[in-house]
């Protein structure tokens, strides 16, 4: 992964990748129709759009925009009491309706959002699916999996990517993937004009809402703790240099720039 310096298990091809993910993306809509009209749907919007234009113009000064190749961002908002959000290959973006009282406002849905998208640019589904692939097909070939095991790979599919409402259906991202995603988010919705120092006070209130009961379905994911806070407040300053408080795609990135965010290594 060129953003990260880490290698990767990507067994599935981007264009398959892709493919899948606007199938699967579509499908789910015709299940979930999105809202329309109303105050949150511009907000989504927005929000997801001014994120979208910081990390293209980020991608493409640092000369890294084929990390976006077959991108058609979309951003959507379901009618979905989950608290619940999360990013398919190639943009593809829902908010569940759930979650907003826990971000509250727009840069509290820009913490959310940046960490997602951060999730599908470093292709951590594409590489949680690819270890899945491996370890429950690997007696039958991954060609196999993916072409006449149709029903199965779907199912993996949405799992893998956090699509869905069931706890137990979902599967937890790793911390590793948690920390490239927190640590990429930040500096992704900082860029596009939001301040990352009001991340921590959303996953505070994210854990708050559990209040002792089952976890929100994004907890389930993105499990809260003091590890995660901490290595918020210590990324913090260096995400506060790509922050300028304009909803603006034209950041200025305050001192040298470089091509790598720095988030190596599996957190403690």
């Amino acid at each position: 992964m060129p953003l990260t310096g880490r290698k990767q298990l990507n067994m599935i091809p981007g264009d398959q990748i892709m493919s899948m993910s606007f199938q699967q993306y579509s499908d789910f809509l015709k299940e979930n129709p999105p809202v329309t009209g109303t105050k949150d749907v511009q907000m989504v919007k927005a929000v997801g759009r001014n994120i979208e234009s910081a990390v293209e113009k980020y991608l493409t000064d640092n000369k890294l925009s084929s990390l976006l190749n077959g991108y058609q961002w979309e951003f959507n908002l379901i009618n979905d009491k989950a608290v619940n959000a999360w990013c398919m290959p190639g943009g593809k973006v829902v908010v569940y309706s759930g979650i907003l009282p826990v971000t509250q406002n727009e840069t509290g849905l820009a913490v959310v959002m940046g960490h997602e998208i951060a999730h599908a640019i470093a292709e951590h589904g594409n590489e949680r699916m690819s270890q899945e692939l491996l370890r429950s097909a690997g007696s039958v070939g991954l060609e196999v999996a993916l072409n006449d095991q149709p029903e199965q790979t779907k199912n993996l599919w949405m799992m893998a990517y956090g699509a869905g409402t069931e706890v137990a259906a979902i599967l937890p991202y790793s911390r590793l993937h948690e920390s490239e995603a927190d640590h990429l988010g930040l500096i992704f919705m900082a860029m596009a004009g939001y301040n990352p120092e009001e991340s921590v006070a959303f996953w505070q209130r994210m854990s708050a809402a559990s209040n002792g009961q089952k976890p929100p379905e994004f907890l389930s994911t993105h499990p809260s703790d003091q590890t995660r806070i901490n290595n918020l407040n210590k990324w913090i300053p260096q995400a506060m240099k790509y922050y300028t408080g304009k909803k603006s795609p034209t950041y200025q990135r305050k001192g040298n720039s470089a091509k790598t965010i720095k988030v190596l290594g599996n957190p403690k």
